[in-house]
C-alpha cells in the first residue's frame, strides 16, 4: 500500500508514540499538517513558534516521553532556534518537523528557502550545533536510513532534539507504508543496565562508605531521569546521610526531611556548601552536573579535600570538572539497587549526624546576624508567599520556573511534587509556554513562576492557554527591571544603569483582555485572600507580586 511522504511521516510519529504536536502552519508545511487531520495525534497552534518549541520541552519533561514540534519552511523555522537550543542542552527528546521549499527550485530564490543552495539560509548549518541529527529529506529513496537514526537518538539514554526538514514536492511523494514495519519505533530492552554492576565497583563504592564519618549525598536530575528518589531517600535515612540537590535534582527527596540540605548552588542559602566544605569527608555525586552554578564557579574548597564517587549514565559528566576517586557510567536506579544490597548484607552502621534541622537554624541565625543572609528584610513578602504554598500545596503541584532564585530556596519541593527549572541555556521566557506544554501530557495543579522581564518575552502565549482551556497559575514578580542585570550593575558596573528598567503595562487590564483571572499582592493580607479565594486547580490565573527593584538577594555571579 502507497501513501504520501507526508502520512508516513505522521504514522511515523504516532508509532513513536507522540499524541500532540505543537507549532504553526505555513504554506510549505500543510501536507504534514492534511495528514494530522485524521491522525489520533492533536496538533496545537502556539502564537510564536518559540513557544511551540518550549511548549515541547515541557511537554517532553513533564512526561519523559518523545515531544515534537512543527513549523514551515525559512521563518517559521528559525524561530524555533532558542528553544531547540534549550531542548539540545537539556537532552529533550524532541522531533521537529519543518517544511521547505520544492527541490526543483532550490537555488532560484524561493520564497522562504532555505536548502543552503545560491544566497539561501543554510537550515541544516543553523541547527547543526543545537540538534543530535538534522536533514532535508530531498529523495525518498534513503528515508528509512533517515528515520532509523532519527529513532536510534529519540530512544536514546543520550537524547537531544533530531530536526527533519520536507521540501514540498517530497511531503507529496508516494511511498510504501510498509517502510514503516522497517523503522525502530521502540526501546529495546537494554542489556547494559541488568541492575547488576561490577562488583568491584559497587564494592568500593560501599568500602568508601563504610570508611567514611560524614557522608553526604549531591543528586541531580540524573537521580529523577532514573526514577532513582525512593532509593536515593532509603540510601539516606539507611545510614543517616543528609541530601543536598543540584538545581534540577530539586525535589529527588522531600525537603521537609530531616535529612534534607536543600539546594546547592551559587544562588542557594548555603547551607550545602558550608556542610559540604566544613564537615563532609566523602561526596556521593548522583546524576549531577557540576556546572557554574552548581560548583559555585568551579570552586576548589567544594570537593577539594574529599573522597569523591561519581554516577552517571553520561560517561561525558565523569571526572569533567572534578576528579572522583571513584566513577561508575551507569544508571543510577540500578547502581543504587547493587548499593544497598550490599549495605544490606554488610550490616553498616549508621552515621553519628548532627540535627540537620538545628545546623540550618544555626547557619540562617549567624548568616542573618552578619547580614550575609540571602534574602534581606525587602523579601519579606516573597518569603511569605513560598511559606503559603508550602503549606498549602505540599503535593501534587508541578512548577516551571524562570525566576530560579526565590523557588529554589523558597519552595519546599517533595516527591509528590514537580520542580522543573529553567535550565538549558536559562533562556527567559521559558515558563509560562513549557508550563502550556507539560499540561497537554497530564494536567495538574501547574504554576509558571517568572519574572515581568521575562513575562514580555512569552506573554502572548497565554491565549493558547485559554484556547485549549489548559488551567494555568502564573506567578509574576514586578519589579520593573530586568533584575539579575540590575543587580550586576550594582555589584560590578558602579551603578551605570543601562537598558535594565522599563515601564510595565497594566497587567489587570491585561488578564481582562485575555479573559483570566488576576490578582495584585502588596500586602500579606492580600495572600490571605489570594489563597482563601483562588481556584489554582481549574483556573488560569495572573497572580502579580511587587517586589523593590533595589532589593537583591545576597550572592554575587562574579559578572
Amino acid at each position: 500500500m502507497k501513501v504520501q511522504v507526508s502520512e508516513l511521516i505522521v504514522k511515523y510519529m504516532e508509532r513513536l508514540g507522540i499524541d500532540t504536536i505543537f507549532g504553526m502552519p505555513g504554506a510549505h508545511i500543510l501536507p504534514v499538517y492534511d495528514s494530522l487531520y485524521n491522525s489520533s495525534i492533536q496538533s496545537v497552534l502556539a502564537k510564536h513558534e518559540q513557544g511551540a518549541a518550549f511548549m515541547a520541552c515541557g511537554y517532553a519533561r513533564a512526561s519523559g516521553k518523545i515531544s515534537a514540534c512543527i513549523t514551515t519552511a525559512g521563518p517559521g523555522a528559525t524561530n524555533l532556534v532558542t528553544g531547540i537550543a534549550n531542548a539540545y542542552a537539556d537532552k529533550q527528546p524532541i522531533l521537529i518537523i519543518t517544511g521547505e521549499t520544492p527541490t526543483y527550485i532550490f537555488g532560484k530564490g524561493g520564497l522562504q528557502e532555505s536548502s543552503g543552495e545560491g544566497d539561501s539560509i543554510n537550515q541544516c548549518a543553523l541547527f547543526d550545533s543545537i540538534t543530535r541529527y538534522n536533514r532535508v529529506i530531498e529523495r525518498t529513496d534513503y528515508l528509512e536510513n533517515v528515520l532509523n537514526q532519527t529513532s536510534k537518538i529519540l530512544l536514546s539514554d543520550n537524547s537531544g532534539p533530531v530536526l527533519l526538514s520536507l521540501p514540498f514536492n517530497v511531503q507529496k511523494e508516494m511511498v510504501e507504508l510498509d517502510i514503516l514495519d522497517k523503522i525502530i519505533t521502540r526501546n529495546k530492552p537494554a542489556t547494559h543496565l541488568n541492575g547488576s554492576q561490577p562488583s568491584p565497583q559497587i564494592q568500593h563504592f560501599v568500602d568508601l562508605l563504610k570508611d567514611s564519618n560524614k557522608p553526604v549525598i549531591v543528586s541531580g536530575y540524573g537521580c529523577i531521569k532514573s526514577g532513582a528518589q525512593s532509593l536515593v531517600t532509603e540510601l539516606s535515612q539507611s545510614l543517616n546521610i543528609p541530601v543536598t540537590s543540584s538545581l534540577k535534582g530539586k525535589g529527588t527527596i522531600n525537603e521537609c526531611s530531616e535529612l534534607s540540605l536543600g539546594s546547592l548552588g551559587v544562588t542557594s542559602s548555603g547551607y550545602a556548601f558550608d556542610y559540604i566544605v566544613k564537615q563532609s569527608d566523602l561526596v556521593m555525586v548522583l546524576g549531577a552536573s557540576f556546572n557554574e552554578r552548581t560548583s559555585y564557579l568551579w570552586n576548589d574548597k567544594l570537593l577539594g579535600d574529599k573522597n569523591v564517587i561519581q554516577v552517571d549514565i553520561n560517561d561525558e559528566q565523569l571526572n569533567k570538572v572534578y576528579q572522583a576517586d571513584l566513577t561508575i557510567h551507569a544508571d543510577i536506579k540500578h547502581t543504587l539497587n547493587s548499593v544497598m544490597k550490599k549495605v544490606e548484607e554488610q550490616s553498616l552502621d549508621k552515621k553519628q549526624l548532627e540535627n540537620i534541622h538545628d545546623f540550618k537554624n544555626s547557619y540562617e541565625d549567624k548568616a542573618n546576624k552578619d547580614g550575609n543572609s540571602i534574602f534581606q528584610a525587602e523579601f519579606s513578602l516573597v518569603k511569605a508567599f513560598f511559606e503559603k504554598m508550602n503549606t498549602h500545596f505540599p503535593e501534587g503541584i508541578s512548577v516551571f520556573d524562570d525566576n530560579i532564585i526565590f523557588a529554589q530556596n523558597l519552595l519546599q519541593v517533595s516527591t509528590k511534587n514537580r520542580f522543573y527549572p529553567n535550565s538549558g541555556v536559562s533562556s527567559l521566557g521559558h515558563a509560562i509556554p513549557a508550563a502550556i506544554g507539560a499540561q497537554f501530557s497530564k494536567q495538574t495543579t501547574m504554576f509558571a513562576i517568572i519574572g515581568d522581564g521575562g513575562f514580555q518575552m512569552c506573554c502572548m502565549e497565554i491565549m493558547t492557554a485559554v484556547n485549549y482551556e489548559k488551567p494555568l497559575n502564573i506567578i509574576l514578580f514586578n519589579n520593573g527591571s530586568m533584575g539579575l542585570i540590575r543587580k550586576n550593575q550594582v555589584q560590578s558596573y558602579n551603578n551605570r544603569f543601562i537598558d535594565c528598567d522599563f515601564s510595565n503595562p497594566d497587567y489587570k487590564k491585561l488578564a481582562d483582555a485575555f479573559g483570566i483571572n488576576h490578582a495584585l499582592i502588596e500586602t500579606d493580607n492580600d495572600l490571605e485572600t489570594l489563597f482563601e479565594n483562588t481556584d489554582f486547580t481549574t483556573g488560569i490565573n495572573l497572580i502579580e507580586i511587587i517586589i523593590d527593584k533595589d532589593a537583591f538577594p545576597n550572592y554575587s555571579s562574579r559578572r
